[in-house]
């Protein structure tokens, strides 16, 4: 997949994105705010393990986000299984340079529109913190609508917090 927007290229991960998905994924700020599969520090060797994993997944469920020539970020969805087969999870993250400039806003539009399409999804969700204004304020203006409070259902870095339920539906 490719989806050339105005500030950024959504496209497949390749083996050369290595450096730049290393520099940019490596930034507590951009960790702190992901699940613990996204580690910190973020070393070389995690980089090569994601590119791994992502270049042999059919299928293809995780994008690069390019900005200026280079991964500075990355978009993807987690498709359900069993009778939740009709809805994925979507989740991102953007390099710390790249922030507050509608990168993320607009490759969750176009991811969303194109997972509805090629995996004829009906319901697509993410799970933001709720203490993480800039990925609740990407939702929204993504179209997303708040579904609800999840009190108490994370933990990161040995701080209990709060998640919420955000989701858009297939337009019939």
């Amino acid at each position: 997949m490719r989806i050339e927007l105005s500030r950024s290229v959504v496209r497949d991960y390749a083996a050369s994105d290595l450096h730049s998905l290393v520099q940019h994924a490596n930034n507590r700020n951009v960790s702190i705010q992901l699940r613990d599969r996204f580690p910190f520090p973020y070393r070389e060797e995690h980089g090569r393990q994601f590119l791994e994993r992502v270049l042999h997944t059919t299928p293809v469920t995780n994008w690069a986000i390019e900005v200026a020539g280079e991964v500075a970020g990355g978009i993807g969805v987690m498709l359900q299984t069993d009778v939740e087969r009709v809805s994925a999870e979507i989740g991102y993250w953007l390099g710390e340079a790249h922030w507050g400039k509608g990168i993320v806003t607009e490759a969750v539009k176009a991811v969303t529109r194109e997972s509805f399409r090629q995996f004829q999804l009906s319901r697509i969700f993410a799970l933001p913190f709720a203490d993480n204004p800039g990925s609740i304020r990407v939702l929204e203006k993504a179209g997303y609508s708040h579904e609800g409070t999840m009190p108490r259902s994370a933990i990161k870095e040995g701080v209990i917090r709060d998640q919420l339920m955000y989701g858009t539906y297939r337009p019939f």
